[in-house]
């Protein structure tokens, strides 16, 4: 009977450990900031985590707490709640050009042929890596602030559109006539 119990148990943790692992995760900035008091100065810590499936869906959160660990899991849950479903092509690269500003932070991505892998710096490799995109050119050319450029590269990631599908027909048509 205490086996049963057991297995119940190791079945309800390995049912929350498969949500826990649906998710990579990734830590893109952890600062400590400080707040100044009438009685001192109180310290907290700010983390900005990224969060992808590897399918296509990539979020990203910013939350602060009194240690890092609680600040880590604030910012997951964070994440969880903004997460993005991205539109790639069949050869795993993005469907169009994107130049993006927001801010301070300038963004240019370009889709790139298949083998030519991730060019990109800072945050934006990472995150591209937990998209599961697999052949991309990105630059920044603005800032080189982490945080605004993670928003901006999802900004950007919004607005990739499919490429539409009259192309082959058009191009059947002119080789009928």
């Amino acid at each position: 009977m205490a086996q049963g119990k057991q297995q119940r148990n190791r079945r309800g943790r390995d049912k929350a450990g498969e949500q826990r692992d649906e998710f990579d995760q990734v830590i893109l900035d952890l600062a400590r900031v400080t707040r100044v008091m009438a009685g001192g100065k109180r310290m907290r810590f700010r983390a900005t985590v990224a969060i992808g499936d590897k399918k296509g869906k990539v979020g990203i959160g910013i939350a602060k707490g009194a240690d890092v660990q609680l600040a880590i899991s604030k910012a997951t849950n964070d994440a969880k709640k903004h997460l993005v479903k991205i539109e790639t092509t069949e050869s795993g690269t993005i469907p169009h050009e994107v130049r993006i500003r927001t801010n301070s932070a300038k963004i240019l991505l370009k889709p790139a042929p298949s083998g030519t892998g991730i060019i990109a710096g800072s945050v934006i490799r990472q995150i591209f890596e937990l998209t599961g995109i697999k052949d991309v050119v990105g630059k920044i050319i603005g800032t080189g602030n982490k945080v605004n450029n993670a928003k901006t590269l999802v900004k950007a990631l919004e607005t990739l559109r499919k490429p539409r599908k009259d192309e082959p027909n058009n191009e059947k048509s002119d080789k009928e006539e």
